[in-house]
């Protein structure tokens, strides 16, 4: 296992931790850049986002920035949706593009919420309607279908919504991903193409582990809501990007 590898995932999970992610694209990323088997990629990375966003979950929760009921109603449709798309088959090239596509698109969203609009509050008239119940589903399907935990779709809908505060999406995003990624992973059994290599995997959940606890604590406790923000959308643009100009054959 590289010492190189490992430290850029404590990296990523600390980053993507901080904005409320689990960092799941991230890590597809990076796999890629290194060979590493597809199937392997797929597994190896929904793990890391649950151990990461697990952390994430309860430290926003302590901290006051997630709402349960909000929470619930977002994620009541997407795991099982997530658990569907994730058992679909999919080739490798067109996994990528998918997903490169909707991570710059989804950029492009925070890009606008952050530089064109300004003053935002969130709108108390959002307290769980039955669209984002709908969008939650959807999304769902599409994270089940790319491999990751769907918070980096979710939360640039939610801000041009102004469902909640900054540091709440955060938080619910953090939730959002931890079940959708269970979901996934369980889709993955369901078609037997979970694979899991100790040897591999075990020293990268230990990098994401204490990265993402440590990114967590963060966005929770110091983290100004722009901080927040900023750190959301470079790197939802950084992984869109990355993925586009690195599709393979």
């Amino acid at each position: 296992m590289s010492a190189e590898l490992c430290l850029l995932f404590f990296t990523v999970a600390l980053l993507y931790a901080s904005a409320g992610f689990g960092g799941g694209s991230s890590y597809l990323a990076l796999m890629a850049l290194w060979g590493i088997d597809f199937q392997l990629m797929k597994s190896t990375a929904l793990l890391c986002n649950i151990v990461v966003v697990t952390g994430g979950v309860y430290h926003f929760y302590k901290a006051g920035h997630l709402p349960i009921k909000k929470a619930l109603y977002i994620s009541i449709a997407s795991v099982p949706l997530a658990f569907i798309g994730s058992y679909m088959p999919m080739k490798q090239h067109t996994f990528f593009l998918l997903l490169g596509i909707a991570l710059t698109v989804a950029a492009l969203c925070m890009c606008y919420r952050m530089f064109l609009e300004r003053g935002y509050e969130p709108d108390e008239k959002n307290n769980g309607t039955y669209k984002y119940g709908i969008i939650g589903a959807g999304i769902g399907f599409l994270s089940g279908m790319t491999g990751i935990g769907g918070g980096i779709y979710l939360s640039p809908i939610l801000r041009l919504g102004r469902y909640d505060t900054p540091k709440n999406i955060a938080g619910l995003c953090s939730f959002f991903i931890l079940v959708n990624s269970i979901g996934g992973l369980l889709g993955q059994a369901a078609k037997k193409q979970i694979v899991f290599d100790l040897h591999f995997a075990g020293p990268l959940l230990l990098s994401v582990i204490v990265g993402g606890q440590i990114g967590a604590r963060l966005s929770a406790a110091v983290l100004k809501p722009r901080m927040v923000e900023g750190a959301t959308a470079l790197l939802i643009l950084y992984a869109g990007v990355r993925m586009l100009f690195q599709l393979p054959g």
